[in-house]
């Protein structure tokens, strides 16, 4: 599951970083950096797609959130017998005190 969140990780730390490095014309010194090529690579994809390029990053802001989601549900059906158990003890933890008599 490890090598999952990785390929699942990589490719948001990629792009998030490119594109708030980017957006903020935090370059370095170069031009894959540069808010013009940020803006350029924007432009192109609004041309391609038929749509206005500032809602590009949010929609795939959105995909990624549900990405995320998804892959969370299959680690916790996974890791559900443990998860279980986690919330019986806490159940138990929270009965418990409520049930001692205060001083």
């Amino acid at each position: 599951m490890r090598y999952i969140f990785a390929l699942w990780a990589t490719p948001l730390v990629l792009f998030w970083g490119w594109y708030f490095l980017s957006i903020n014309d935090m370059n370095f010194g170069s031009v894959y950096m540069s808010r013009a090529f940020n803006l350029a690579i924007f432009d192109l994809y609004g041309e391609i797609l038929g749509m206005d390029p500032a809602t590009i990053p949010w929609m795939m802001g959105k995909a990624f959130i549900i990405d995320t989601l998804i892959l969370l549900a299959i680690w916790a059906f996974r890791r559900r017998k443990v998860i279980a158990e986690k919330v019986r003890v806490l159940r138990a933890r929270y009965s418990s005190a409520e049930s001692a008599p205060s001083v």
